[in-house]
């Protein structure tokens, strides 16, 4: 389990992100359309994964568009932002804030959450993903992975964008 907090209180995960270097779980997760995704849907290229509790939430709100440009700068990389929230909901989000440069894929009828270690065991937040960070290269290799010590924390853009061009 990874030791992080929601608003300073400690809450569990079911798990660890996958390790570095280890070949990424394989996923199913469901886009706007309602259609099932895959880990194979992105073969060729890498993978940004930005798990997020909810794109309700301002923190995931804000990273998202972050993300946004950040994948129009990287032409070899699918980001993906991945939460619990219906793929309905993902959807009017992404078009009120032009969010173009992205996929949004929604965990609800998925193990995505205990097969990436992110699902939040106990807290408020209890049955969301934890906020993390999982790039996955073109061979779906794991070459880099980041908690959110506090779910309410924004990533590490900097060492996000570090691993991305130097990873």
């Amino acid at each position: 389990m990874a030791a992080i907090t929601f608003h300073g209180t400690p809450v569990n995960t079911c798990g660890e992100l996958p390790a570095i270097g280890s070949k990424a779980p394989d996923f199913r997760l469901t886009n706007r359309h309602l259609q099932d995704v895959a880990l194979a849907s992105f073969a060729g290229k890498r993978k940004l994964l930005s798990i997020v509790p909810s794109l309700d939430a301002p923190t995931c709100q804000t990273a998202t568009r972050k993300f946004n440009e950040t994948a129009a700068q990287f032409d070899d990389t699918e980001v993906l932002v991945i939460s619990a929230d219906l793929p309905f909901a993902q959807a009017r989000f992404c078009e009120s804030d032009g969010i173009r440069h992205l996929t949004a894929l929604s965990s609800f009828r998925s193990t995505f959450a205990r097969d990436y270690g992110v699902e939040l065991l106990d807290g408020l937040l209890a049955g969301l993903t934890a906020r993390a960070i999982v790039i996955i290269n073109e061979n779906d290799v794991v070459t880099y992975s980041q908690w959110a010590s506090e779910i309410t924390d924004e990533p590490d853009y900097n060492a996000v964008l570090g691993a991305l061009r130097y990873g």
